[in-house]
């Protein structure tokens, strides 16, 4: 008999539970919010450990762009999949609306960095471009749930934090170590959670993709160390995250809702512990 799942509870047969409907979502939060519920931490993390050592208001105009964009980019996509699908749907026109506003205040966003923060601040965001615009190919082919473009996505957006603390006139050691902390963070996170969702609905998933995660974790998190030795408890973390979750493998999958809150209290844990290790270090 078919399976029954929902995001906050464990696969169900079709006789043990019947299917509640879900109330459908407002046009303007269907264009407006992201669906991606794991992409608000993972959004809001690089911000936060960029403030958590440096606080300014430089920082924060970088740290709150970086959340209106990935609102942004909601909108964006259904726009742009719409378009080049030859569709003008009442939906698309909301979505133009809806991402011009974002748009603008982003921009606004990026002129009070400009004018606050050191200069050179933004070559982080140049260089996570790349890993950006993978995630946007595969976005407006309605590919964007792939194992590649998450995880190239995550990772760029990692780059917020260097930006952050350059803004802040930090070392560029200390920022691009702080950035590949939090990448060594989601390369072993990203493929764990895939591969727990594939265990929940049944689904063979090959294991490679996380043990691969796991290794270029450990990579990523020595060559923070190697970048800034303050980084040393934030490397230590990562460890500790890719311990835990190979423990996980082992046992039942959790609902996708406990899943999902572990792995936000495991983020942040890394940001505080990683800023707390900073701050200590160098006093």
């Amino acid at each position: 008999m078919a399976l029954v799942t929902g995001w906050d509870e464990s696969p169900v047969t079709a006789v043990e539970r019947p299917v509640q409907a879900r109330a459908p979502r407002s046009p303007l939060g269907a264009v407006a919010l992201p669906a991606e519920h794991g992409g608000w931490a993972l959004t809001l993390e690089p911000g936060l450990l960029g403030l958590l050592i440096a606080p300014g208001a430089a920082g924060l105009c970088v740290a709150v762009g970086a959340m209106v964009a990935f609102l942004a980019r909601t909108p964006l996509k259904i726009a742009l999949v719409d378009r080049r699908r030859g569709r003008d749907l009442k939906r698309t026109r909301l979505a133009r609306r809806v991402a011009a506003v974002e748009l603008t205040v982003l921009v606004l966003l990026a002129a009070g960095a400009f004018v606050l923060a050191e200069s050179g601040f933004w070559v982080p965001g140049i260089a996570a471009l790349p890993l950006l615009g993978v995630e946007a190919w595969f976005d407006v082919r309605s590919r964007g749930r792939r194992l590649v473009p998450e995880l190239a996505g995550a990772i760029g957006v990692c780059s917020v934090a260097a930006m952050v603390l350059l803004a802040d006139g930090q070392t560029p050691q200390l920022a691009i170590g702080a950035w590949l902390v939090l990448a060594a963070r989601v390369s072993t996170s990203i493929p764990h959670v895939r591969a727990q969702i594939a265990r929940l609905h049944r689904r063979t998933s090959p294991a490679r993709a996380a043990r691969l995660g796991d290794v270029a974790a450990v990579l990523l998190a020595a060559a923070a160390v190697a970048a800034d030795r303050h980084l040393v408890a934030g490397a230590v973390a990562v460890l500790a995250i890719i311990t835990f979750q190979r423990f996980t493998r082992t046992r039942p999958v959790p609902r996708p809702v406990v899943l999902g809150l572990r792995q936000m209290a495991m983020g942040f844990a890394v940001v505080v512990v990683t800023a707390l290790g900073v701050l200590v270090s160098a006093s």
